[in-house]
């Protein structure tokens, strides 16, 4: 398969990857039992975007420089629309990690705790996933209309919707937990495990770890391979997914309070999952423009956050 990736490249990367974790660990965070505000949730969401722009740049000098002008501005248009897209699958993400967080009652402090386990968890997993389908795409090609067919089914089931809330307690895996694991009655402040009367028992922090981990895991089974629509390019792949990725726990506490308030974005990503599968489907008959789908997927969001804009004004219109 071909790849813009070598050695010195993905060194490069995740050292960057494993600075802007520190940076994340050590800058974003509280005073003890003080919560994140929108503004400073706002300013580390904007660093960590422009933190993607910048490596984009980078990638672009680079490439550029080793490869020609042609094959820097293609990958780059790659990395970009590989990032929007994954980008926006990772807010409904964000909003099942905001009902666990209210299902538990886990207070601030701790959420940020357990979101950057979170992220170096999802990090470590999404990794293995990249690579175990960029193996599969070299070697059984035809796995892409699978991809593409799975990307279909998907983008309706979103577009279908949901006829109630779902019940963080009807979770198998949770009913799975509680009946195979001796689990504590309360939190025991930020410890996963405590041990009584000489018996080892773990916490609902560690339940709502355990739930976190599963439900990135769920949604990497729809995002990674709707990026292998954009590329195919391991490295591209990876980059745009982690970068996506890393800024998670500051659109957590940005999107926390505006949960309510994106009613239209399940239809929008159903459109976008949709678009990208027929595109997938469609390879070997129709090849589309990389800048196509990145105005696509943008525009789609556009119009998804301009109409949940105005259903919510509507709301709260009618609630006064």
């Amino acid at each position: 398969m071909d790849s813009i990736g070598n050695i010195w490249l993905y060194l490069a990367f995740f050292g960057i990857v494993i600075v802007m974790l520190a940076i994340d660990f050590f800058g974003f965070k509280q005073k003890k039992g003080q919560q994140v505000g929108i503004k400073q949730a706002a300013i580390w969401s904007a660093a960590w975007v422009s933190v993607a722009v910048l490596f984009a740049g980078g990638l672009w000098l680079y490439l550029q420089q080793t490869v020609g002008l042609s094959i820097a501005n293609q990958k780059t248009l790659e990395y970009f629309t590989g990032y929007l897209l994954e980008k926006s699958l990772a807010i409904d993400n964000v909003f099942v990690w905001l009902m666990i967080f209210s299902a538990f009652a886990i207070p601030p402090a701790l959420q940020r705790q357990i979101l950057l386990y979170g992220v170096i968890g999802a990090i470590v997993l999404r990794t293995i996933f990249i690579f175990i389908g960029a193996w599969l795409v070299q070697e059984f090609s035809w796995i892409l209309y699978i991809f593409g067919a799975f990307l279909v089914y998907t983008g309706f089931k979103f577009l279908k919707g949901q006829d109630e809330d779902p019940n963080i307690e009807d979770m198998k895996l949770l009913k799975w937990l509680r009946g195979h694991l001796p689990i504590t009655k309360t939190l025991q402040g930020d410890k996963f495990f405590v041990r009584e009367q000489g018996k080892l028992w773990v916490t609902p922090l560690f339940i709502v770890l355990i739930l976190v981990e599963f439900s990135d895991v769920i949604f990497a089974v729809d995002s990674i391979p709707a990026i292998f629509a954009v590329t195919t390019d391991p490295f591209i792949v990876l980059s745009a997914n982690l970068m996506a990725i890393l800024g998670l726990r500051a659109m957590f506490f940005l999107l926390s309070g505006a949960a309510s308030k994106m009613h239209y974005l399940p239809y929008g990503l159903g459109v976008i999952l949709l678009f990208i599968g027929a595109k997938m489907l469609l390879l070997d008959v129709f090849h589309m423009p990389i800048w196509i789908s990145l105005g696509f997927i943008a525009i789609v969001l556009a119009i998804t956050a301009y109409l949940s804009i105005r259903y919510s004004k509507k709301q709260d219109h009618l609630s006064e």
